[in-house]
């Protein structure tokens, strides 16, 4: 079994943006600016974006915080949006969700312009997805797919299940994984919480990735010998064994599912880096003008 580092490949790629980063300021061109819009106080929203704005600071893109009241209107965020789309500054911004009950989350996704959505929730990048077409893609299913690229995991003719039909995750790398590519040109089953006899198409599964949100759904016995395991999945669980009091746990039961695995993702140190890492290349292409 060999861990899939998501922490180490993600350096990789921020260590490749930052030369990118020093060519552009060689030539005199605009650094890459990311701007993240975040309502409330939710300790998770605020550890995510933390964690993107140190990211941009570490690898000289400009970066942008907006942290607005949890009582915001849902008109406010929208006029912050409508600032951010035309601000010449900013290549790519990011609404953190969950947003507070007021706020119409996917009103919001669409009045971001396609072109700075680096989250890669807009309809119409999700369309040219579907279609093939450059696109700013969504952050963690492109985290997934570098995650594949970079530790030369060949998909081609594999049986790739995923559990969770998410439009952020489920869905997306669904699409990805059978797109002709590499990674990618895999045979792709789609399961969710009604898919019958479930542990029965799991173990067919030579690439399982499990983003359903439930801790520790995945068991032994639903994995086969061999296969590669991603979990997408992360929870803050009760522990008596750390100091917090907590422990970051997925979607699957590491310790019983592991020894099975030709590769699979830590949680944490996995998926959640490599999202990160995807939304810096995608602002990176968005201040290039490439998609």
């Amino acid at each position: 079994m060999k861990l899939l580092d998501g922490k180490a490949t993600a350096q990789s790629i921020k260590d490749e943006l930052a030369e990118k980063v020093n060519e552009i300021k060689a030539k005199g061109g605009k650094v890459p600016h990311l701007a993240a819009v975040l309502v409330g106080e939710d300790g998770a929203s605020k550890t995510y974006v933390n964690a993107k704005v140190k990211a941009c600071e570490a690898i000289g893109f400009g970066s942008t915080l907006i942290h607005l009241p949890e009582e915001t209107s849902e008109e406010e965020v929208m006029a912050t949006v409508d600032r951010l789309n035309n601000d010449a500054d900013i290549d790519g911004f990011i609404v953190q969700v969950p947003l507070p009950k007021q706020i119409d989350e996917q009103k919001v996704v669409e009045a971001i312009l396609p072109e700075k959505d680096v989250d890669g929730f807009h309809p119409a990048n999700l369309g040219k997805m579907l279609l093939d077409l450059p696109t700013l893609l969504p952050a963690t299913p492109k985290g997934m797919m570098l995650l594949l690229e970079r530790n030369g995991i060949d998909t081609s003719g594999k049986h790739c299940v995923v559990i969770g039909r998410s439009h952020t995750v489920g869905t997306p790398i669904s699409v990805l994984m059978s797109r002709n590519s590499n990674p990618g040109n895999a045979t792709v089953t789609l399961c969710h919480s009604r898919t019958q006899n479930l542990a029965e198409i799991t173990r067919q599964a030579d690439i399982l990735i499990v983003a359903i949100g439930r801790e520790g759904f995945v068991t032994e016995e639903m994995v086969k010998e061999g296969a590669i395991v991603i979990d997408v999945g992360i929870h803050r669980v009760p522990s008596d064994k750390t100091k917090s009091g907590f422990k970051l746990k997925g979607d699957v039961r590491f310790d019983e599912v592991a020894p099975k695995c030709s590769y699979i993702t830590p949680v944490p140190g996995g998926v959640g880096p490599m999202t990160i890492a995807s939304l810096l290349w995608n602002t990176y292409l968005a201040n290039q003008k490439l998609v």
